[in-house]
């Protein structure tokens, strides 16, 4: 059981360090001190319900509904382009600075729905929750429970350290420069992870 649930949590720490969409979300609410604790909660919740939905063997839905796949695929291309455009459009007009007068809170719901697309409109997520870490789970047999809750505490620590985590560099992104080349980045990410999705 300690083998099932060491080797889950190293897998799932592996797969979700990568940076992508939402990981840079995160770091982004993190940095403005916006809403961090329900965003990490709603990324780490989201991934334990898929990483549940693998370990039970749910992974065969792909098969069953093979349109599912390029849906997934390029809404989620679609979605990124629109949020990886919006970031250069701030590195370019935005100030970006931490001071309070100049952060435009977006509210809770709206912050949450973003988040959430970020996570349920991403096909790799599904390919590395439910696909990968369920067919890796049935090598554990009789202890796949803990593989997920291995894989689960990865996403849980992942999350609530690169929130609240990223106070570290507010110093450096007090400056509007930081913000611009954050949002740049933020912005190539999106499009490029975008761009991997279609071809």
């Amino acid at each position: 059981m300690t083998t099932a649930l060491l080797s889950g949590f190293l897998l799932g720490l592996s797969l979700i360090v990568a940076i992508g969409a939402q990981n840079a979300f995160v770091l982004r609410q993190g940095l403005r001190r916006e809403h961090v604790f329900a965003v990490c909660l709603a990324c780490a919740l989201s991934d334990a319900v898929l990483i549940t939905a693998g370990v039970a063997g749910f992974s065969v839905v792909g098969a069953e509904l093979p349109w599912l796949e390029p849906a997934m695929r390029y809404g989620g291309a679609v979605f990124l382009i629109a949020y990886g455009l919006r970031s250069f459009r701030a590195a370019l007009l935005d100030t970006g600075t931490l001071a309070p007068s100049a952060i435009d809170s977006p509210g809770l719901a709206r912050t949450l729905t973003t988040c959430l697309a970020f996570t349920w409109l991403n096909p790799h997520v599904y390919l590395d929750t439910v696909m990968l870490l369920g067919s890796i789970s049935t090598q554990y047999e009789g202890d796949k429970a803990a593989f997920g809750i291995g894989a689960g505490m990865a996403s849980f620590l992942f999350f609530f350290s690169l929130g609240y985590g990223a106070r570290l560099l507010r110093p450096l992104f007090a400056r509007p420069g930081s913000w611009r080349v954050l949002d740049a980045s933020v912005g190539m990410t999106m499009c490029g992870l975008a761009l991997k999705l279609v071809v």
